[in-house]
């Protein structure tokens, strides 16, 4: 990508998690307090398991490397605006979506340096190995995601009304952005893009199948109401690909890391689909016991 597109990118991030920001008071942070269990299976699945699977799949599956790498970048970037979304329409537990939304955002910017740095060095032969300056991206992943966050809870503690009433604007705003990025993306890279996804789109859809069940069923074993399982596994398997494309594109400076993030993007809406007909047909059988 050119300096225009990495910069159009970037603000996009900037906006979404802005977005994120203004739907955030500090009450979010202090459920861990009041759901330490949901909090923990969910925080467990999203920053452990979740890049475990990413790791055994991409190691299993014949990709190119650069796929893999994506897979992995994919794998370290959990949860995102579009989960809470999911959630809310799956009738799911929002507060706890966006709790593990908020709290994962903010441990993933140290997390995403490490699993990221592993997957350059494993995937890549020595000839081509990227050296990460993890101190360097950890700054740089704060300053595109933590600081919009925290900008965003200020305005929503000060001007309540307002962030109410930007917070459904900014979220169609950064969607629509996203979307350029991906078609961007798709036109740059269209001479492969069939076989890009043919590589990139069934190890997508098995990690976020995956880590969607696992959420689901780790919740369920632990005796957790089915709203929360719900949300548990949304946010195990609706991944921030924004963020994912970001690193890739601006912090990497590869797009082609990036065809795994925007495939994925792709898929997600179509699972996002089926997850919302899972969670109403659950809340409509509930209803009627």
């Amino acid at each position: 990508m050119d300096n225009v597109s990495t910069i159009i990118l970037a603000s996009s991030l900037i906006i979404i998690m802005l977005g994120m920001g203004l739907s955030l008071v500090v009450d979010d942070f202090k459920r861990i307090l009041i759901y330490p269990k949901a909090i923990v299976i969910g925080l467990t699945n999203q920053l452990i398991i979740l890049p475990l699977l990413g790791f055994l799949l991409a190691s299993t599956f014949s990709l190119r490397p650069e796929i893999a790498i994506g897979i992995m970048i994919l794998a370290a970037c959990p949860g995102g605006a579009t989960s809470n979304l999911i959630s809310h329409l799956a009738k799911g537990d929002v507060a706890l979506s966006v709790t593990l939304t908020a709290i994962s955002s903010f441990v993933s910017i140290f997390t995403i340096p490490f699993i990221v740095n592993i997957a350059l060095l494993h995937f890549l032969d020595e000839s081509r190995t990227i050296a990460l300056d993890i101190p360097g991206t950890i700054i740089r992943i704060m300053i595109i995601t933590i600081i919009p966050v925290i900008i965003g809870m200020v305005i929503r503690h000060y001007k309540e009304s307002f962030a109410l009433n930007m917070a459904k604007p900014v979220r169609i705003a950064s969607g629509i952005v996203l979307a350029l990025v991906i078609i961007g993306i798709s036109i740059k890279e269209k001479d492969n893009m069939i076989s890009y996804f043919e590589q990139a789109g069934l190890i997508a859809l098995c990690l976020n199948i995956g880590t969607m069940m696992i959420g689901y069923y780790s919740a369920k074993i632990f005796k957790l109401r089915n709203e929360s399982a719900i949300s548990i596994a949304i946010e195990s398997g609706i991944q921030n690909g924004t963020l994912a494309i970001t690193v890739a594109v601006v912090i990497l400076e590869n797009s082609s890391f990036a065809i795994a993030p925007a495939v994925y993007s792709l898929l997600m809406f179509f699972t996002g689909g089926f997850i919302i007909y899972f969670g109403i047909k659950k809340s409509k059988a509930a209803l009627k016991n």
